[in-house]
C-alpha cells in the first residue's frame, strides 16, 4: 500500500522539496484551496444533477425539493453555492499572491497566462450556474449580466443571442446555461487545471527554491509524508469551513422568476457589479473598454515585466511601480463592487445602506 501511495504522490510531486517553498507564508496555500474548491464543486454538482431538471416549468420546483425534500439536499446546495462564491474569491486572491511575489516572471510566464484564463473560466462557471435556480434573483442578474456583454460592438449582440438562444432569458437560455455549466466549461477548466499543475511542476514548482535561497541539502525535506499531510490538512480545513458556512447560511432563493415583474434594482452577480457600476456611467467604456484592456494587460504582463528583480519576495521594493499599479487596479475593482452591492438602490440611485431601503417609485 505504501508503494502505491508513494507512486501516486510522486506522479504529481518531486521526491524532495525545499523547506522554504512549503512555508505557509510563501503561497498561503491559495492554489491548493482553489483546486480543492473545484473538486468539491464537481462532487456536489454531480449530486445536484440527479435531482435537477433544466426546464422553465420544473427548475424552480426542483430547487425547492432540494431544500425541503431531498436528503441532505439543502446542505449540498449550500455547499455548492458558497463553494462557487469562494472559488471566485480564492482564484483572484491566488493571482494577487502570484503577482505580489513576482512569481509570474520567467520561466512561469505562460503559467500566469493559464491562470488568467482559469480566472475567466471560474467566472463563467459561476455565472452559468447562477441562472439554474430560476428565481427572481438569478433571472434578473443574468439578464443584466448578458446585457453588459451585448455592449461590445458588432460581436456583443450576436454573442448575447448565441448565449441566450434568443433575445430574452427563457427556456433556451436555461438549457444552454445548464449545458455550459455542467459539461462545456468544467471540462475545459479541468483540462487547463491539469495542464496548469503540470506547468508548475515543469517550471520547478516546490522543487525550485526562491532565488535568494541557497541550494543546500539542509533545506530539503521529503515530499512524503510531510507535504502530503499538509495538503490533506488544507483539504480538511476547506471542507469543514464550507460545511460550517453551509449549515449557518442558506443559499439565496427568491420567488420564481417572472419576466413581467423586474426586480428593482436589477443587479448582476456581485463579481460583475463593478462592471455594472461603470456601465451606469458609460456603456462603451464600462462594458467594453475597461474589461478588454484589463484582460489584455493581465495576459501580456509577464512578457513586458521580465526582469528577475523581486521574484519570490513579497512586495519587493525593486518592483514598487508595478505593485502600486496593481494595487490601484485592485482598489478600483473592490470599490466599484462595494458601491454596486451596498450603495445602489432602486433605479440604480445612490442610497446609504444604514438607512431603510427605499421602496420602488
Amino acid at each position: 500500500m505504501g508503494v502505491v501511495v508513494n507512486n501516486l504522490v510522486l506522479h504529481v510531486h518531486p521526491t524532495r522539496v525545499y523547506r522554504r517553498s512549503i512555508r505557509p507564508a510563501g503561497t498561503l496555500g491559495l492554489g491548493l484551496i482553489c483546486f480543492y474548491l473545484f473538486v468539491i464543486e464537481w462532487i456536489t454538482g454531480v449530486y445536484l444533477m440527479f435531482y435537477y431538471e433544466p426546464s422553465v416549468s420544473a427548475a424552480y420546483g426542483r430547487i425547492q425539493d432540494l431544500d425541503s425534500v431531498v436528503t441532505f439536499g439543502r446542505v449540498v446546495r449550500n455547499v455548492h453555492r458558497w463553494g462557487a462564491e469562494a472559488m471566485v474569491v480564492f482564484v483572484f486572491l491566488h493571482m494577487c499572491r502570484v503577482f505580489y511575489t513576482g512569481a509570474y516572471k520567467p520561466p512561469r510566464e505562460f503559467n500566469w497566462v493559464l491562470g488568467v484564463i482559469l480566472l475567466l473560466l471560474t467566472l463563467a462557471l459561476s455565472f452559468t450556474g447562477y441562472l439554474l435556480p430560476w428565481d427572481q434573483l438569478s433571472f434578473w442578474a443574468v439578464t443584466v449580466g448578458t446585457n453588459i456583454a451585448s455592449y461590445a460592438p458588432v460581436l456583443g449582440p450576436k454573442f448575447r443571442f448565441l448565449l441566450l438562444g434568443g433575445d430574452t432569458v427563457g427556456s433556451e437560455a436555461l438549457l444552454r446555461f445548464y449545458t455550459l455549466h455542467v459539461i462545456a466549461v468544467p471540462t475545459v477548466a479541468a483540462l487547463l487545471i491539469n495542464y496548469h499543475i503540470w506547468r508548475v511542476i515543469k517550471d520547478g514548482g516546490l522543487a525550485r527554491p526562491p532565488q535568494q535561497e541557497p541550494q543546500s541539502a539542509d533545506g530539503v525535506v521529503p515530499t512524503f509524508p510531510l507535504v502530503v499531510y499538509m495538503e490533506l490538512l488544507v483539504f480538511v480545513v476547506v471542507t469543514v469551513g464550507l460545511l460550517v458556512i453551509s449549515l449557518l447560511f442558506n443559499a439565496p432563493l427568491e420567488e420564481e422568476a417572472n419576466p413581467l415583474q423586474p426586480s428593482n434594482p436589477s443587479k448582476a452577480p456581485w463579481y460583475f457589479l463593478g462592471l455594472q457600476e461603470l456601465v451606469s456611467y458609460s456603456a462603451f467604456w464600462g462594458g467594453v473598454m475597461v474589461p478588454t484592456v484589463l484582460t489584455l494587460f493581465l495576459l501580456v504582463l509577464p512578457y513586458i515585466d521580465r526582469g528577475p528583480d523581486g521574484v519570490g519576495e513579497w512586495f519587493a521594493r525593486k518592483r514598487l511601480g508595478m505593485i502600486i499599479l496593481w494595487s490601484l487596479l485592485l482598489i478600483g475593482i473592490v470599490v466599484t463592487i462595494l458601491i454596486g452591492v451596498y450603495f445602489r438602490g432602486p433605479n440604480w440611485n445612490f442610497y446609504w445602506p444604514w438607512n431603510a431601503w427605499p421602496g420602488p417609485d
